[in-house]
């Protein structure tokens, strides 16, 4: 059995927020349990008095109704909280609104720009943005739409929006207009807030020709509101339909405490879209309460948030991880918020603000993981970081060295937790656990309240090592409502519910440890296939990754002769050349880590890889390329160009 690489303290375990509901649950005489270990068990067993437990410990603001809190057969048509009504956005003000002064928000923008709002700063603007929705016409079941930078505005609006039982859904201005009109398009907002520019990689980049071609694209939108970021909002919004400025949309409202209607726990608060690449995005209905709930236990419990803690992710309004930071506000946590590039000035970025703002928490992706190891910089050289707790990886598979590379590089004594879920539910199926030890490369455990396990056939669950199908085999809080237009439910059954009947399939190719952890091995759908041994391309990838040689890389299977066989592309970093040595050395270490089975038949270099506007390398669109197969969606990749790179092989 490996070692962990690392093991929290006893204080810290004491300290955490886990230990902290255990002594609620025995107090309460719910159950007496030991550790985390045990609490996932009950909460599996008594689902109901779990999340009943969840609400009432994290102080839910609401009417819980009576019980019982989890009604109905299956997965399918189990109801969390059947009386309940509820607002999100109230819960999001009730901690930290208590103290106007103290800070809730603090933006950095990567043209220097600084802005600290307080508490009272932001209940003020959801109370003004509040009023003037409701002048605008919106009201519970409308449609809000943002195209904006991850800027305390847009935190603001969701607020209000959700004040007003609205559904509030964005995407990030960075979207080419078919990509934004592939997905608001099908929702019909009335209102949308949009900015007049952003700045990225040191190039300002305005946004005035691109916003009347979507609002073209967008007849149901009444009122476009700009805010303003380049200085240009007025001029940006003279040239729209039903233009006005973020600061004439609110000026005429008088700042009150905001008013918020109490929605049943089922109500929709979000639509997200599922990125794209193999058909128009699917539009994801989620609802509020187990957003809410799901949140606060994943922020408390696995994150292990305080009230005060100063919480980042680097992420877009395109990217599930912001609609994640922003129920941060419900622990009372600090929004630490960037827009930009993380690399404008080079790999610093990021943690000179992580240093100057003293931040507890640091979310992050695999890949930029992977980018700062292999540019060779150390933020531990260059800053103190005393008040770094944890640092949250997502996005990819975080593999071995990316772990390593954390703790030997930011700081040793650091909860490195590697977590796993997607838009689907808003949240994660596996993720941290401040109070166990973390071993490099595994996630460490499901998510309390999760039935989540690896299945190779159906009601067939993996033993610990093997591969297969990662499920969840109960219901949970944040299963989405469904997709928009779904009236009868075919298509939300047909993406999770149908390779193993009534049991949510989400599509990702994992396994169990013998430590009770989880490994991602990639998308199902990408899975190679090679003499028909099914492997996972985080496999392959784990071996690119460690040649600085290679900037980047994408696997795929290319289907010849009644077999698959892998084929590996690959960026190469600047000065370097893919020459035979090179390949050999390569797949000496993909035989090596991996298997005789796993190395490509080919090693091909191409100038970029893929990626869909999250960031995610988009394995699908260079397989129907090498396949020439037409690819369904280049709208919803961040660089279709990108594509023209790729052979069609025979």
């Amino acid at each position: 059995m490996t070692d962990p690489i690392w093991t929290p303290s006893r204080e810290r375990i004491e300290a955490s927020e886990i230990t902290r509901f255990l002594g609620f649950l025995a107090d309460k005489g719910e159950a007496s349990l030991p550790d985390s270990l045990a609490l996932h068990q009950w909460s599996l067993e008594q689902p109901d008095a779990f999340w009943s437990a969840i609400w009432d410990h994290f102080g839910v603001v609401g009417d819980k109704g009576a019980a019982p809190y989890l009604v109905g057969e299956g997965m399918l048509d189990a109801r969390f909280f059947p009386a309940a009504r509820l607002n999100y956005a109230e819960n999001m003000l009730a901690l930290g609104a208590r103290d106007r002064d103290t800070p809730a928000m603090v933006f950095r923008g990567e043209d220097k720009t600084e802005e600290r709002w307080s508490w009272g700063d932001l209940v003020d603007q959801v109370s003004q943005l509040q009023q003037a929705l409701a002048r605008a016409g919106v009201g519970e079941g409308d449609r809000v739409a943002g195209l904006l930078p991850n800027r305390p505005e847009a935190i603001a609006a969701v607020l209000a929006v959700a004040s007003l039982g609205a559904t509030w859904s964005s995407a990030s201005p960075d979207f080419g207009t078919r990509a934004v009109l592939d997905r608001f398009a099908q929702i019909e907002p009335k209102v949308m807030l949009v900015v007049d520019g952003y700045w990225y990689n040191g190039k300002r980049i305005e946004m005035a020709d691109k916003l009347a071609g979507i609002l073209d694209g967008l007849p149901s939108v009444g009122t476009a509101v700009v805010v303003d970021y380049l200085g240009d909002a007025g001029k940006v919004a003279k040239g729209l339909r039903g233009g006005v400025t973020y600061a004439e949309f609110i000026g005429a409202e008088t700042p009150t405490d905001p008013t918020f209607v109490r929605m049943p726990f089922d109500h929709p608060l979000y639509i997200l879209f599922s990125s794209g690449t193999t058909g128009a995005p699917k539009c994801i209905v989620h609802r509020a309460g187990g957003v809410l709930l799901q949140h606060l236990k994943e922020h408390a419990l696995h994150a292990d948030i305080k009230p005060g803690d100063r919480l980042f992710y680097f992420t877009t309004l395109g990217w599930m991880m912001w609609n994640w930071l922003a129920s941060g506000l419900a622990r009372g946590a600090v929004l630490m918020l960037y827009d930009g590039s993380p690399f404008v000035k080079g790999p610093d970025v990021l943690w000179k603000y992580a240093a100057d703002e003293a931040f507890t928490h640091f979310g992050t992706s695999a890949k930029y993981i992977d980018s700062l190891r292999k540019s060779g910089y150390a933020p531990k050289v260059a800053h103190v970081l005393p008040k770094l707790r944890t640092v949250l990886s997502t996005g990819s598979p975080l593999l071995v060295h990316g772990f390593e590379y954390v703790h030997d590089a930011v700081k040793h004594d650091l909860h490195l937790a590697s977590i796993s879920g997607g838009t689907d539910i808003v949240s994660c199926f596996v993720g941290g656990d401040p109070t166990r030890p973390v071993y490099s490369g595994e996630i460490q455990g499901p998510g309390f309240g999760m039935a989540v396990d690896v299945w190779t056939a159906p009601d067939t669950p993996a033993k610990p090592g093997e591969k297969g199908e990662l499920v969840c085999t109960a219901p949970f809080p944040p299963q989405p409502l469904g997709f928009w237009g779904d009236e009868d439910g075919s298509r939300l059954r047909a993406a999770y519910f149908e390779l193993f009947p009534g049991v949510w399939c989400q599509g990702d190719y994992a396994e169990k440890t013998e430590h009770g952890g989880f490994i991602i091995h990639g998308r199902s759908d990408a899975t190679l296939n090679p003499g028909g041994v099914r492997i996972g391309t985080a496999e392959i990838y784990a071996e690119v990754e460690k040649f600085a040689e290679i900037r980047e890389s994408v696997v795929i299977g290319h289907d010849k002769d009644g077999d698959q066989r892998v084929i590996l592309f690959v960026a190469l970093a600047e000065g370097h050349e893919l020459d035979d040595a090179l390949i050999k050395r390569v797949k000496q270490a993909i035989r090596a880590g991996s298997s005789p089975r796993h190395v490509p038949a080919e090693i091909l270099p191409v100038a970029d890889i893929p990626r869909t506007k999250s960031g995610k390398i988009s394995e699908l669109a260079v397989r129907d390329v090498v396949h020439g197969r037409e690819v369904k969606n280049v709208g919803a990749l961040d660089n279709p160009e990108a594509l023209k790179l790729f052979p069609k092989l025979s």
